[in-house]
């Protein structure tokens, strides 16, 4: 009886003992400036994070007694630290691809641009072809002396690479540069005619000038696709998994720790979900499958997955598209251009099309995001969202997003809050544009209605904010200042900074308002109990900070599932 009793009390003990040990930590951060994101609790000084998730937030004191002889610590010295950057709109694999091949983002003229091109030649067989991304007409430092709607012609190109096709994409990535070995592989000559949403821009005597907007940049992708599938299936894989760990690299450098992948085909898809299963992701990724309707018949079932490996990978959107870019004259409007008279720009997508689409994504109960530049395209997409959402139950719940959404026209801004719509936009598209906006659609066109960020926040709607990457650099600092400030880092040039965010509301925008505009905003997004320990600590207070110190902002740290991937050499 004694010994029974002896035992009873000794399990009552180890119960007591349990059940008030307190939680420790895996990894505190001590005496940091902390900008959580959340409005209960805007602020504190130190955060505790156990198994990929945050444990507690608060002072420094508090937070230092979860720490036990296997805590990893974190003193931040007063830095800021602030829920995990996501980029709310790119091209993953795009990005990695750009980063291999030749890049013009930085490039300042065309000269530069063939004398790149002349370099990379050099180095290859005849009947390889050359890459690149990056060029910007309206950006250059010179106008080619020989150009058409400020395109040069395909001559200097060609010149330097008789024997190696080249296809360049724009910035965009709404048209490319061809020389003429690409040209005569493609079949394109004098006598090719315009497909449907696309044009083989042409000079005065009707010889193509080796520039492709739209839909006619398939007459060349064709033939490189052709070459592509000559190549080993080694060869091609390998450089598709390098293209994704240098994207992965250059994001979570750059702070990032969830990106939000624009539109993706079946075989990415699957890579991406396999690997995240396996743990391969070392970011989170969210993903919208893209492929036509009638590719994705009864298939959508199978390519939807949601919080895949620890909330790494998820795919429950479909993206598609009814216009092109404003600087490729892509943009479909509902005046005319003002530097292009009568032209309206390009529905690149039938609107039939967008619509079964639209209804598939009801079907399987996926979000539907719809890129849309010009004000027209705006329009239209805006109709189909209305007309669709209005017929469900809860439909403004759905978060369907409008891509872009760059120059809408004011009256049908108060439409997208009325029906839940996203405004899935990128900051620094703003400021990057800025020397060609107005001169495309004039003074008042492009102060109410182009990025129209204050309007769109004061009728309630939310931004999801990004950079296009590839086509921008995927950096969210520049999109930030952008955001901002809309003034050009180079010059100071500003454009019409009545419709700046507040700092707060760029935070938001960047981190709570892309988690939310993907359903993920109860995981991530902001610095609370119980959500996802994905961290970035910054060297300035983006919140106090003056202008020119938003630009001198360092990454210290990234931190992905209470994990630092990436740690700045002091």
């Amino acid at each position: 009886m004694i010994r029974f009793r002896t035992l009873f009390i000794f399990c009552l003990v180890l119960l007591f003992a349990s059940c008030t040990e307190k939680p420790s930590a895996d990894l505190i951060i001590l005496n940091a400036n902390v900008w959580t994101v959340n409005p209960n609790q805007p602020k504190a000084e130190a955060i505790a994070i156990s198994d990929g998730n945050i444990l507690q937030i608060g002072n420094s004191v508090d937070i230092a007694k979860l720490k036990n002889e296997d805590t990893q610590e974190i003193d931040a010295k007063g830095a800021f630290v602030m829920p995990g950057w996501i980029e709310g709109h790119g091209h993953f694999s795009g990005l990695g691809k750009s980063l291999q091949n030749l890049n013009f983002l930085k490039s300042k003229n065309w000269d530069e641009i063939v004398a790149m091109v002349a370099e990379k030649a050099k180095t290859l067989e005849p009947g390889e072809w050359i890459e690149g991304r990056g060029w910007h007409q309206e950006k250059w430092d010179k106008i080619p002396e020989i150009n058409f709607h400020g395109y040069p012609d395909h001559n200097d190109l060609s010149r330097v690479s008789p024997d190696n096709p080249v296809i360049l994409r724009h910035a965009s990535g709404h048209s490319l540069f061809a020389n003429q070995k690409a040209m005569e592989i493609s079949g394109v000559n004098r006598e090719s005619g315009n497909p449907m949403g696309g044009e083989i821009v042409k000079d005065g005597n009707g010889d193509p000038i080796g520039v492709f907007e739209e839909r006619a940049m398939a007459l060349i992708y064709e033939s490189f696709q052709e070459y592509e599938r000559g190549l080993s299936k080694e060869e091609v894989d390998k450089k598709w998994f390098d293209a994704i760990s240098i994207a992965e690299q250059e994001c979570i450098t750059k702070g990032i720790t969830s990106f939000q992948d624009a539109g993706s085909q079946f075989f990415e898809l699957d890579r991406y979900e396999e690997m995240a299963e396996k743990g391969e992701l070392d970011l989170r990724l969210w993903a919208m499958v893209r492929h036509s309707s009638e590719d994705m018949k009864g298939k959508l079932a199978d390519v939807k997955a949601v919080g895949v490996g620890n909330n790494f990978y998820t795919c429950n959107a479909i993206k598609s598209e009814v216009d092109g870019a404003l600087g490729a004259f892509g943009a479909w409007l509902l005046e005319p251009y003002a530097d292009k008279p009568g032209f309206v720009g390009q529905n690149t997508t039938d609107i039939g099309e967008v619509k079964t689409i639209a209804e598939m994504a009801l079907e399987e109960d996926m979000q539907l995001c719809v890129h849309a530049i010009g004000d027209r395209a705006n329009r239209v997409v805006v109709d189909i969202y209305e007309g669709m959402l209005s017929q469900k139950e809860k439909g403004a719940e759905k978060r369907w997003r409008i891509e872009h959404a760059q120059h809408l026209d004011p009256a049908d801004i108060p439409r997208f809050a009325k029906n839940g719509i996203i405004a899935s936009m990128q900051g620094i598209h703003c400021t990057s544009d800025a020397p060609f906006v107005e001169k495309r659609l004039g003074n008042q066109r492009a102060k109410l209605g182009a990025y129209a960020w204050r309007s769109l926040l004061d009728n309630d709607v939310i931004i999801a904010n990004g950079t296009d990457a590839p086509v921008e650099d995927v950096d969210p600092i520049p999109s930030f200042y952008a955001s901002v400030t809309r003034k050009r880092i180079d010059n100071g040039m500003e454009f019409f900074t009545e419709q700046s965010m507040t700092r707060e509301e760029a935070i938001h925008s960047y981190t709570l308002g892309n988690a939310f505009a993907a359903f993920e905003e109860d995981i991530k997004g902001s610095i609370e109990p119980g959500k996802v320990a994905d961290l970035t600590i910054m060297s300035k207070d983006l919140i106090q900070c003056t202008e020119e110190e938003i630009l001198e902002s360092e990454v210290l740290y990234t931190i992905i599932n209470g994990t630092v991937k990436y740690k700045k050499e002091m």
